[in-house]
This record gives structure tokens, sequence and C-alpha cells, in this order.
């Protein structure tokens, strides 16, 4: 395919900024567009999302290797949503043809990520067919395997179509507090982390997860978007809402116990993550996450999840298994 310049001009809710964006690329490889491809910013004003477009954008340094960053937060590992939007990243530019979507991801968090060095992902083309491409990602840092993630993508086609129903009577977005607002009353026991930018604008509908007052329940719903206009790339919205769903979802598996995070009765991290993308979305508009305890057991714990848009469209669907140890025991 011949090499393309793409250019975008994003503006923020928030400010008004643009960004020029040059890809001189093979097509194939600037699946991510505009914004995760080599770009030029016209200095304003900078918003979380940015940093995370950045984070996104992972560096090709050999054929089918590419290198990623963590973002300077203190963290004591790796956020699992920022290693799996990488890896899809780095699947997604080993694609050739544009026309073929990310529909599924299948992944595993095989070791804590370590924040302070950079990640090396490796892509193995398993196969370009037809219809369908296959691509297995592993992700390394010191030499060992801390992530592999498996990603299929189709060309779209016609076919039958049914999709579970979005859940009635929510209140919009626009009701509910902010996630800082909500988590106000609780600023003094998260510390720095209250304070932390966030790139995800996500509002709860249901109580905060923090006192878990009213507790138990078997699920919760969250409105979630991208705190700024993204362009019009499938591939970065698909990126940002992988990123975004291992933000909550792990939680909802305490919901049958009454546990809320500061508790300090529990252990929590991930272990795998699978997603089906079923319709087109906008990261940068809103999206219901309707997530579900499915169960837990032997210090492990399984949660559900669908993502609608506003109109009622199924978008994705979403299932993390985590360890979930009970401290003391």
């Amino acid at each position: 395919m011949k090499p393309f310049v793409a250019s975008a001009i994003v503006r923020s809710r928030s400010s008004s900024r643009r960004i020029v964006a040059n890809a001189n690329e093979t097509a194939g490889a600037c699946l991510i567009g505009a914004f995760l491809c080599q770009h030029r910013e016209v200095p304003t004003a900078r918003r979380p999302l940015d940093d995370l477009i950045d984070l996104l954008n992972v560096e090709a340094i050999e054929v089918n290797i590419f290198r990623g960053r963590s973002p300077d937060e203190k963290r004591q590992r790796v956020f699992g949503g920022q290693v799996a939007g990488q890896a899809l990243v780095s699947a997604a530019r080993t694609i050739d043809e544009q026309v073929r979507g990310i529909h599924s991801l299948h992944a595993y968090f095989v070791r804590p990520g370590d924040p302070n060095v950079p990640i090396l992902y490796e892509v193995d083309r398993l196969r370009d067919g037809k219809s369908f491409s296959t691509r297995r990602v592993i992700a390394i840092q010191h030499g060992k395997v801390i992530f592999n993630l498996q990603a299929s993508f189709h060309a779209d086609e016609p076919g039958l179509d049914y999709q579970l129903a979005m859940p009635s009577g929510v209140p919009d977005p626009e009701s509910l507090p902010d996630f800082k607002t909500r988590m106000e009353p609780f600023k003094e026991q998260l510390g720095d982390w209250y304070d932390r930018p966030r790139p995800i604008d996500i509002r709860y509908v249901d109580n905060d997860p923090l006192s878990r007052e009213g507790q138990p329940r078997l699920g919760q719903r969250v409105w979630m978007r991208a705190d700024g206009e993204l362009p019009d790339d499938p591939v970065l919205h698909t990126c940002i809402v992988t990123y975004a769903s291992d933000m909550t979802l792990l939680d909802t598996a305490l919901l049958p116990h009454g546990i809320g995070w500061t508790d300090g009765k529990v252990q929590m991290a991930s272990i795998d993550h699978a997603m089906w993308f079923h319709r087109p979305f906008r990261a940068d508009n809103w999206l219901l996450y309707d997530q579900s305890s499915i169960s837990t057991s032997h210090a492990r714990g399984l949660a559900g999840g669908a993502i609608f848009t506003r109109d009622g469209s199924m978008a994705v669907s979403v299932v993390q298994e985590g360890l979930i140890r009970v401290v003391g025991k």
C-alpha cells in the first residue's frame, strides 16, 4: 500500500486545542490514525486525555516489536488497562487492511508490571485470511513475560442482528456527580490518588464504591467517556475503551459481600480480561457500563459487563477474572 499523510483537528470540551499529525507510514502501520502516529502539537492547555493518547502511542523499534512506557504517577505496579491498550495498539499496527476492525481480545496478566521501566511488545502475526486476521502479543519486562494478548480482526460484513436490551430507568450522566465530586467525602483517605488527573470521566449511577452503603448488591452501573474529543479513528476509540474497561469491573465481584475499596479486607489483582466488540461506538460519547458479579470462589472473582451507547446499542461485552484474597485467611 502507498504511504499517506494523515491530519486531524481536535477541540477539547474544556478548551480549544489543535493537533496536526503527520504520518509517512503505510496504511496498515497507521491504523491508529493521526493521533497514534508521530504528531506535532500546537501548544495550548494540555489535557489528561492527551497524556493517555501519548501513552498508547507505542514506539515501533523493529518489525513487529514495539515499546511502551508508563506514566509518572508513583504507582506500585502498571495499570492493567494500560498494558491491554498498548498491546492492542501494537497488534493493530501490524494489520495491513484498514477495513478489518478489532472484534475480540483475550488477555492474561501474568506478572505485575514495573512502572519504572519500558514495556516491550512482541507481535506474532498468526494468520491473515480472507476475512479474519489474528495476532498474538506478549509484553516483556526484565526479560520475563508480564502479559499476553490474542486479538482477532474481522472485515465488516452483513448478518443476523440481535442484542440484549439496555437497562431502563438509568439517570442521565449529566445528572450525576463526576468522580472527584463523588469521592470528595473520602479525600483524606484517598490521599494523592484523589488529585490524580483522570482521562476518563466516570460517573457512578449507584452508590459510591468506597462506603458500599446499602450493600450487598449483585451489580453496578457507571457512565463513562473519554474526557475530551477524539478523532474519527475506530481503533483509537477501541483502545481507549479497552483501557477504561479495566477501571471498575473487578470491584463488582465484591458487591455481594458488601466490601468496599477501603475496607482493608482483600487483596485484588486482575488475572485475565476478555472483550468482544459488537457494534460501532465513540469513546468520547457517553457509554453505559452495566456490570454484574458472576461468581466468587477459591480466592477468585468473576465479573461481566455490557457497554451500551446512549441510544441503546450494545457495543461491547467484557468479562474479567481476578484474584480476590481475603487478608488474614
